[in-house]
């Protein structure tokens, strides 16, 4: 029976106060299984974001609980909640955020570093190969494409054996062809290796990679979809954006 990796209940982000206050996400109720995939997608503004950074511990909830395994992460201090950042979640970016004077190794050694450990001999080296970048440790992000760049970022969010994997438009700034690729690569780390991956995206060839699809619309649940296919996610998708009669 598969227990839940990310718990969210009752969430409620609200920016600014008074007549200017913005809500983000309405009490929100939602839960992440271990080593599954899971894609987040909604229309501009709907909260996918939000409800992202909250889930991974970047932004804390105006309230309501969020908890990774059995730690809530909204009763820790700023210094617990950035070892717990650190130590038990990965983190992907659209824009890859890599150092550019740094090799790949280098790169992917750097969360490591940064918490004073030195990797074990052949961690990054493994981690690399995990995302089928071998042959490409020594090589800077100039010398590489964006998709090698890519699976560097994984690499690094993978190298402390996070409990789960957060990608914020892992596959935005890539062309169609070579985010296949990647997203082939996310599915076979939930699928071989048992990792759990939260994804936002707007794309529903993405999406269909998932095994299921969350869909918000102005920060509250507005369905989910198991087993995705390319057409139901975009016919969702087209339903939603349509005006209510």
């Amino acid at each position: 029976m598969t227990h839940d990796a990310i718990r969210l209940r009752g969430v409620v982000r609200r920016f600014g106060s008074g007549d200017a206050a913005v809500t983000a996400l309405h009490d929100l109720t939602l839960s992440f299984g271990a080593g599954t995939f899971t894609a987040v997608m909604g229309p501009s503004g709907s909260g996918k974001s939000t409800l992202l950074q909250c889930a991974a511990g970047l932004d804390r909830p105006t309230s309501g609980t969020v908890l990774l395994g059995d730690t809530d992460l909204t009763t820790l201090d700023e210094t617990r909640l950035t070892r717990l950042r650190r130590d038990r979640i990965g983190f992907v970016f659209q824009s890859f955020n890599l150092l550019p004077t740094l090799s790949a190794e280098q790169n992917v050694a750097l969360p490591l570093r940064l918490a004073g450990r030195r990797p074990a001999r052949g961690q990054v080296r493994e981690a690399l190969a995990r995302v089928g970048l071998a042959d490409r440790a020594r090589h800077r992000p100039a010398e590489m494409s964006g998709g090698q760049q890519q699976r560097v970022a994984i690499a690094r969010a993978l190298i402390t054996r996070p409990e789960v994997l957060f990608g914020d438009e892992p596959t935005g700034a890539l062309d169609s062809a070579t985010g296949r690729d990647v997203l082939r690569m996310l599915r076979g780390l939930v699928d071989e290796g048992g990792q759990t991956i939260v994804m936002v995206t707007h794309d529903p060839i993405a999406a269909a990679h998932a095994d299921r699809v969350v869909f918000l619309a102005d920060g509250r649940l507005h369905g989910t979809l198991e087993a995705p296919s390319v057409e139901a996610v975009a016919a969702r998708m087209t339903g939603m954006a349509a005006p209510a009669c």
